[in-house]
């Protein structure tokens, strides 16, 4: 714009446009316990076969925990691949957040352990609890911190030991679900404020409480009487994950003005390769454009998206500047979403 002042002519002042503060993906990394259980072996302690397996859930073996192996000892584990992938040392981290439905102890929390065992001088950490979205969760309450200034670098984790919460002789859980951790460090950054931008472009959670009685842990650590096993009506749970996760996945492409054209990466939450080809379909995204992992991991609840996710980064599927959508429901009901531009 030209302003006429006094019969000269002056070029209005260019309007700065502050830049955004973006949570960049610094490092991925991931661990698995060294026992493995594949389905002919199951078959042979409870009332199953490896078809009947494969064909309802695409899972042909899954990680099991050894006793030395713990939700700390694994995230610890998988956070140190994260720092040695970014090139990071442990005495920059602000803070540790770690998504488990599975942790060692009531308290204190399975991150303050992780913190003290990688030797992290100072910050802060603490545990999120959302059962197979927590790590969506934990993504979503990092990047505020680090959008809001408060920090600069944190390991966010997903680490689960659901072997000690299964009920081995119930075919319809025992056989679904697995033990890892998976790591990743952000870092912050600049970015525009557009969908181009590097970085975590959203997240988006939900819950709804109406449905909590369809997978559930039927007893606490406050309850004596009951330790707890999982429990889980698979249908509904299935019918609410189609269902949920779609409108979360539109949910996140609309918010960044962006369609199913241009996302480069599908990372889901590894719980039924049915469900995970139902989404690959509907966002249009061919099979090799899906990060599948359910198949060897089964369903490592938090653990699953960033096991998934460092497994894309360390075999060069997913590169720099590739668009990855990931999304997970879990028991709560809780879902959620995140975008991710490399």
């Amino acid at each position: 714009m030209i302003n006429d002042i006094g019969g000269l002519l002056l070029a209005a002042p260019a309007v700065q446009t502050a830049p955004v503060i973006r949570s960049l993906l610094a490092g991925a990394g991931g661990y698995l316990p060294r026992r493995v259980l594949g389905n002919e072996e199951l078959a042979l302690s409870v009332d199953t076969s490896d078809a009947w397996i494969r064909e309802r859930t695409g899972i042909r073996q899954r990680h099991i925990a050894g006793p030395d192996e713990t939700a700390c000892s694994m995230g610890a584990a998988a956070a140190r691949s994260a720092l040695a992938a970014a090139g990071v040392a442990p005495q920059g981290i602000d803070a540790v957040i770690v998504a488990t439905s599975t942790p060692d102890q009531a308290f204190p929390a399975t991150a303050v352990s992780i913190q003290h065992a990688l030797g992290i001088p100072g910050g802060f950490g603490f545990d999120v609890s959302a059962a197979c979205t927590g790590f969506i969760y934990a993504l979503g309450v990092v990047d505020a911190f680090i959008r809001a200034g408060q920090i600069r670098r944190a390991l966010v984790i997903g680490t689960e030991v659901y072997s000690r919460i299964l009920d081995w002789q119930d075919r319809t859980t025992c056989v679904l679900f697995g033990d890892g951790a998976g790591a990743i460090l952000l870092t912050a950054g600049e970015g525009s404020g557009t969908g181009a931008d590097h970085g975590l472009l959203s997240t988006h959670l939900h819950s709804d409480g109406a449905h909590a009685d369809i997978l559930y842990v039927d007893g606490a650590v406050g309850r004596r009487d009951r330790p707890g096993t999982l429990r889980m009506n698979g249908r509904e749970v299935f019918r609410h994950a189609v269902a949920r996760m779609a409108e979360v996945v539109d949910e996140a492409l609309a918010a960044n003005n962006l369609t199913h054209a241009d996302l480069d990466w599908l990372v889901p939450h590894q719980a039924n390769l049915r469900i995970i080809n139902a989404m690959g379909r509907r966002l249009q995204l061919p099979p090799e454009r899906v990060i599948v992992t359910v198949d060897r991991h089964a369903n490592t609840s938090a653990a699953s998206i960033p096991l998934a996710l460092a497994e894309g980064l360390a075999d060069g599927r997913i590169r720099p500047g590739h668009l990855v959508l990931m999304e997970a429901l879990g028991g709560g009901l809780t879902w959620g979403s995140a975008l991710l531009r490399v």
